[in-house]
């Protein structure tokens, strides 16, 4: 390639890639057409086949405008680069030579603000019309990045008030007063941290203090005697309530719920004595018997039994 573009400037040498390496020859921009013409009519190379197009920002020193060229025939691929000012970033275009070139060179033109001479429709190919600047530009700031909350900037779980840690700016976003006359809204900047004309950000939200681990405030003790109930009972203490064992010759006591004087005895019918069974007791006075009047009358004279 030095040999065909002589006497013009031209360097060659190995891009990286370990097995996707390739040779890439440097030229001068008023050689870019002469070099893509070259590559594709040389029995050599025989680039016959446009792969891509595309630039590289490399701020003060300029652009470089880098094509991809493959050979079918010999299964062989070069990269053409040239470098153009910042100030004035026009070459001319490759769709004379290499006509699938035309959508690349638009996209170039759309993302870095190259302009390719002697392309017939540079207009925009992936943003809308009305869309201002070069995205892919380092000097062009994201401003969706700015306006939206970017989730790297909390660690997962942070609350959106903040705390002790500083907010970090998202990536393209330069500091403070660095960029522009349009202020970045409340917290992309920082805590204190307002930018010009901006609103400050917004200040940490105080926390009360959270209690150690299997630590528990002292219940306060209630007072004796108050009206909302009495105190619990103490389990350990004895069951004050509880009937005393009766002795094993002694007739069972009669119920608490019923009086002392309706015990009359067994059930009617029922043979033996008081201590062959509980006491039953038998119909209240004012309540006949079903067995008739009789029955009722036998039954308070002689104790319940009929």
């Amino acid at each position: 390639m030095a040999a065909l573009l002589a006497p013009a400037e031209v360097s060659t040498s190995v891009s990286g890639g370990q097995e996707h390496a390739r040779a890439t020859v440097d030229v001068p921009p008023a050689s870019w057409p002469d070099a893509l013409r070259a590559a594709r009519d040389d029995t050599e190379l025989a680039c016959d086949f446009f792969d891509w197009l595309s630039a590289v920002d490399e701020l003060a020193a300029g652009f470089d405008v880098v094509a991809h060229l493959w050979s079918t025939t010999h299964r062989h691929g070069v990269l053409l680069r040239t470098r153009v000012p910042r100030a004035a970033p026009t070459i001319p275009s490759a769709v004379t030579v290499y006509p699938g070139a035309a959508w690349h060179e638009r996209e170039t033109h759309e993302m870095f603000g190259i302009g390719f001479a002697g392309h017939a429709d540079l207009k925009p190919l992936l943003l809308p019309p009305e869309f201002e600047g070069h995205p892919l530009r380092k000097e062009f700031v994201l401003a969706s990045r700015v306006a939206k909350p970017w989730p790297g900037a909390k660690e997962p779980g942070e609350s959106e008030a903040g705390g002790g840690r500083r907010p970090i700016r998202p990536p393209g976003v330069p500091a403070p007063g660095e960029w522009g006359t349009t202020p970045a809204p409340a917290g992309a900047a920082g805590v204190g941290e307002g930018p010009r004309g901006g609103v400050p950000a917004r200040p940490a939200r105080e926390r009360p203090a959270r209690p150690a681990p299997g630590a528990r405030p002292a219940r306060t003790p209630r007072p004796g005697g108050a009206a909302d109930g009495p105190a619990p009972a103490d389990p350990r203490a004895p069951d004050a309530t509880a009937e005393p064992p009766a002795d094993a010759g002694a007739a069972p006591a009669a119920r608490g719920d019923r009086p002392a004087g309706t015990d009359t005895g067994p059930l009617p019918g029922a043979t033996g004595g008081t201590g062959d069974g509980p006491a039953r007791s038998g119909p209240p006075a004012d309540r006949p018997s079903p067995r008739g009047p009789a029955a009722t009358e036998r039954a308070h004279d002689d104790g319940g039994t009929t």
